[in-house]
This record gives C-alpha cells, structure tokens and sequence, in this order.
C-alpha cells in the first residue's frame, strides 16, 4: 500500500477538513429559537477551549464545523415576533388537525434549528408546515400519506 494512504501529508490537517453542515437561505426564527442559537454557540466555545487544551484535533475539527454553521445561523437569524393572528396559519402559530384515520395532532411552527417534531414543533420549511401555511380552520390539507383538517390555529 502506498504511504500516501497511510500518513498524513506533512503540514496538513485532515481533521480541518470536515465538510460543513449545509445553511438554508432562509433563516426565520422564535425568541426561544434564537435563545437556543446563542445557547448552542456558548456551548460551543466552552467545549472549543476545553478540546483546545486537550490537543484533541478530532473533536476540535466537529466542534469547528459546528461553531462555522451556527455562527451563520446566528448572522442571518431573522427574528420573528410572536402573532397573534389566528385567521391564517402563519409562522409561531400552533395549530390543531386531525388526520383521516382520526389522529389529532397539535404543532407550533418554529425556526429550522428549533424543530422537534416529537416535541410538538414543526419546521416552517417542512412539507407538513408548508402545506398549513396561509390556511384557516376547517381546510383539509396533505400531510403525509393522507389528508387532515385544520381543527385550531392559536
């Protein structure tokens, strides 16, 4: 086997190399979302300092790409302010539907970096939210395989 696949070239740094987490064009984001933004960033500059004193190159390179990608989510975040507006379904809205097979379920619509759909928050950009975007109670809408109807939008 070939030495090139077996050593590092010399004054190189694999490690620096790691690919960067794709950032969307848009950027739109809850109070609590751009909290959890600065939260992650100071988490990540403690753990940097932390890595750095203990030479670890791999953790530092994960730990790089991290503080690259929510340094520029924190530079492009685009602050939404709650509404109260509740004839539409817009972006910080929860809203209520019940699917074809009668399961109902209940989302906020939230910032990319926020999302959770197990904890009842759903990306603006996912199909579901799309599909609710710019609806009123009682419109059926495609989510996932089937239908659901928009039962409340607080």
């Amino acid at each position: 086997m070939s030495k090139a696949f077996t050593k590092e070239q010399e004054g190189s740094d694999v490690y620096d190399e790691l690919p960067d987490r794709p950032v969307s064009s848009n950027n739109l984001v809850t109070e609590r979302g751009l909290k959890l933004i600065d939260d992650e960033l100071a988490a990540l500059h403690d753990a940097h300092a932390e890595a750095s004193a203990e030479e670890d190159k791999h953790r530092l390179a994960r730990i790089n790409r991290d503080l690259r990608y929510f340094t520029a989510r924190r530079a492009t975040a685009q602050l939404m302010p709650a509404t109260d507006q509740t004839e539409e379904v817009r972006f910080g809205n929860t809203v209520t539907i019940e699917r074809d097979d009668g399961r109902r379920q209940t989302f906020t619509i939230v910032g990319e970096d926020e999302a959770d759909p197990s904890k009842g928050t759903l990306s603006y950009a996912s199909p579901v939210a799309q599909a609710l975007m710019g609806r009123s109670e009682g419109d059926l809408v495609a989510a996932g395989a089937g239908e659901a109807e928009i039962i409340e939008i607080r």
